[in-house]
């Protein structure tokens, strides 16, 4: 794989291999979730075009597009992270940071928690909170690429925002003991 100051070319879709790849070990359920949401979305749809007696061809076709349509919103982005890297893939395109070169960590006000990830070249990568929460290997690379990103200076904006994720994954964990343990 050619590399180009430290970096991967704009043109190459996936990282380089690596030992250790941790994945969102979530993504099936919430890709069967999103299929059985737009499966049960056509079949109300032409069950009541069908019921109404206006079901035609053209219809059931319009019908399969809304659906398609609804699975493609819903789809889930497939995250992986490795030494070095973070990489987020939807339906329609892959997005990668170099973890290890991060510049900013922030997680933007609004309604949908997001955490925003920028590297020092130009890269920038949206991923939910929860996916680190749900799954402590992706958590641990990011974090530990984070300190390097610290350590190196690039990371210059979001420890605070690495922080608050920290201390919602110890949260969720100790809710876990708990409530493995009987004492919730």
């Amino acid at each position: 794989m050619e590399r180009r100051d430290d970096a991967w070319s704009v043109a190459e879709v996936s990282p380089p291999p690596a030992e250790e790849v941790a994945h969102d070990l979530l993504w099936a359920r919430d890709l069967r979730c999103s299929i059985r949401c737009a499966g049960a979305f056509l079949a109300l749809l032409v069950l009541i075009d069908g019921a109404a007696g206006t079901l035609t061809g053209p219809r059931v076709l319009l019908w399969l597009a809304l659906a398609a349509l609804l699975l493609l919103v819903l789809y889930p982005t497939r995250i992986a992270a490795g030494e070095g890297w973070l990489t987020a893939r939807g339906p329609l395109r892959t997005r990668r940071v170099r973890t290890d070169h991060l510049v900013s960590v922030r997680c933007p006000e609004g309604v949908g928690q997001r955490l925003v990830l920028r590297d020092a070249f130009g890269a920038r990568l949206e991923i939910d909170p929860g996916v680190l929460v749900s799954n402590p290997e992706l958590w641990h690379r990011l974090d530990e690429d984070a300190r390097i990103s610290a350590r190196r200076g690039t990371l210059t904006r979001g420890e605070t925002a690495l922080r608050d994720v920290s201390e919602r994954i110890d949260r969720e964990t100790a809710r876990t003991v708990f409530r493995v343990s009987g004492l919730d």
